[in-house]
């Protein structure tokens, strides 16, 4: 039998944040890499650095930072 503590479940997976490179990034919306560190510099998006030269982007704050725009109000 599986212990509890360390079985996956969809509820911890959904709540797992993933985070992504910003080629990885700009690929997922059909950018470039340079648009998403520009995102991230002027404040539309939030980098997380992890050492000196490593950037990484949360998927989920990506997805937030969508507008919506046109179409009927």
């Amino acid at each position: 039998m599986a212990n509890p503590r360390t079985a996956p479940t969809a509820k911890r997976a959904e709540r797992r944040r993933k985070y992504v490179t910003q080629a990885e990034a700009a690929e997922y919306l059909g950018v470039t890499a340079r648009t998403i560190r520009q995102m991230i510099a002027d404040g539309r998006l939030v980098g997380y650095r992890l050492g000196a030269r490593v950037v990484r982007v949360n998927l989920d704050e990506l997805d937030a930072a969508m507008q919506p725009f046109g179409g009927a109000a």
